[in-house]
């Protein structure tokens, strides 16, 4: 090394000729141009050599037959002792290595090809990007067992992460869950990295372009971020949001949750996800939330009008007025038996519309083992025209119990009245309230429309607030007077 150095500080510091330098050095000419003009000196790693093995001339039989192993089911694979036997029967004393030695190659081999041929790269992400991904996960709501998923945003920078949880993982439910945890961080990650769901890739080119369902473009450009799509079948792509997925499920949805209302529950999880993150990050020794400050400065600001997200399809209702929808049965009015309608899908909502998108009836979305919803308020006026057929009826069994009690004890003509009544209170009133004053009218014995109107506006009205009245002092005060009423009752026969 102490030639080679002489030669580049007379060829580089001295500015001497290379024959010059081969004069003085007394090296070969080529070997001065050789050294005088190099520029990479790392040190060459360079493979051991080997003496060839006894088992090298029939190792590509074996790595072939391994290949073809992974075509074929685990219980008909080769071991390593059926690899022996197959070499013994097809070379027999040709074939001079132990078994002990085809097994060591075919435990190595199985291990190198369990690791993918290209190798993973970890990702380095600036502030501001994001990644994003499904998790699976039950939950009770109202005491109904849910087979549910959870949307994972992950910020890779500064290891901070959110989720919501749904009953689907449809694109609604996607973008739902991306604008809520946008609207709450207050700003848009500039890049945002997918897998290759079919909620918003509808195919994946040969040069790798995707074509995106439109519903997603159009949320994305009005978010204004750009998305990246792994590779298919690899998720170590985004292996920071597939580390987020099952620690969020360790750590905010172990037990199982149980609640009443999903949308409050979410809510929670925002505020749990902000808590987490006063926990150090685990490479760069200061909390994540110090980060995620340097995450929110580089995204974007939200939009100046916020998305409405949903799925608008054409439907046709049937005899009964039913309309299917998503492997849901949902009803309508039966107005709108046989005709034409528009359904309009949010993550939580299936709303009917008629032609001139004027709602009919609002749903929950169907889930899970949920097949049909039926709300039955459409059906009672014409219910009304009908009242001897009620009972016989689909409808008349899915009505609340009080009001089937109610409607039992009723004559047809009060019958008649209270379902037009009913029809009434439910196109502009509280049906809660409905149920709770036929069931005091039950209580009471009373089954005429003016005392149903008149408990319902009782149960609904705010009670009347009572002024009290200034009276002059020369006003003189009045003794209290408290009349006996068992005259009455005497004079009546004991009264009812």
């Amino acid at each position: 090394m102490e030639q080679i150095y002489r030669i580049k500080y007379l060829h580089d510091y001295e500015g001497k000729s290379l024959r010059k330098i081969a004069e003085e050095t007394d090296h070969h000419f080529s070997t001065v141009k050789k050294y005088a003009t190099a520029q990479d000196f790392n040190f060459e790693l360079k493979s051991p050599k080997r003496r060839a093995g006894k088992l090298d001339p029939f190792k590509p039989l074996i790595d072939q037959w391994l290949e073809d192993d992974l075509e074929a089911k685990p219980k008909q694979r080769h071991t390593a002792q059926r690899v022996y036997n197959r070499l013994k029967e097809i070379y027999g004393d040709e074939f001079n290595v132990s078994d002990r030695g085809v097994r060591k190659y075919v435990a190595k081999r199985r291990r190198e090809m369990s690791i993918t041929d290209q190798g993973y790269i970890p990702l380095k992400h600036p502030p501001g990007e994001a990644q994003a991904d499904f998790g699976e996960a039950e939950f009770y709501e109202r005491g109904i067992k849910y087979e549910g998923y959870y949307l994972n945003l992950s910020l890779p920078y500064s290891n901070a992460g959110y989720l919501q949880l749904f009953k689907g993982q449809n694109q609604e439910c996607l973008l739902e869950g991306l604008k809520t945890i946008f609207e709450y961080m207050g700003c848009v990650p500039t890049f945002i990295w997918f897998d290759n769901m079919s909620t918003i890739v509808k195919a994946i080119g040969k040069d790798s372009t995707r074509d995106l369902t439109r519903g997603f473009e159009r949320f994305m450009l009005h978010h204004r971020f750009f998305s990246n799509f792994c590779n298919p079948d690899s998720g170590h792509e985004k292996g920071n949001v597939e580390n987020k997925v099952g620690y969020h499920r360790r750590n905010m949805l172990v037990p199982i949750p149980r609640f009443n209302d999903l949308r409050e529950f979410n809510k929670g999880l925002l505020r749990r996800c902000d808590k987490d993150m006063q926990r150090k990050h685990y490479k760069k020794g200061r909390t994540i939330a110090e980060f995620f400050e340097m995450d929110k400065t580089a995204m974007n600001p939200l939009p100046n009008a916020p998305f409405e997200i949903y799925k608008l399809e054409p439907a046709k209702a049937d005899k009964y007025g039913k309309v299917r929808f998503d492997n849901g049965l949902y009803s309508s009015s039966p107005s709108s038996a046989g005709q034409e309608v528009w359904v309009k899908a949010t993550a939580d909502e299936v709303i009917i519309m008629n032609q001139e998108y004027q709602e009919v009836v609002a749903h929950d979305r169907l889930y899970g083992r949920q097949k049909e919803s039926m709300k039955w308020f459409p059906y009672l006026a014409l219910m009304a025209k009908r009242p001897r057929a009620l009972k016989y009826t689909e409808f008349f069994n899915q009505l609340p119990s009080p009001i089937q009690e109610f409607l039992n004890r009723c004559s047809l003509l009060e019958k008649k009245a209270a379902l037009k009544l009913l029809a009434r209170i439910a196109q502009e009133g509280s049906l809660e309230r409905a149920i709770d004053a036929f069931q005091e009218a039950i209580d009471s014995d009373v089954y005429d429309q003016d005392s149903l109107w008149a408990i319902y506006t009782r149960l609904t009205s705010d009670p009347i607030e009572i002024m009290d009245i200034a009276l002059p002092e020369k006003v003189p005060e009045l003794k209290g007077y408290y009349p006996d009423i068992t005259v009455y009752d005497a004079l009546l026969g004991g009264g009812r």
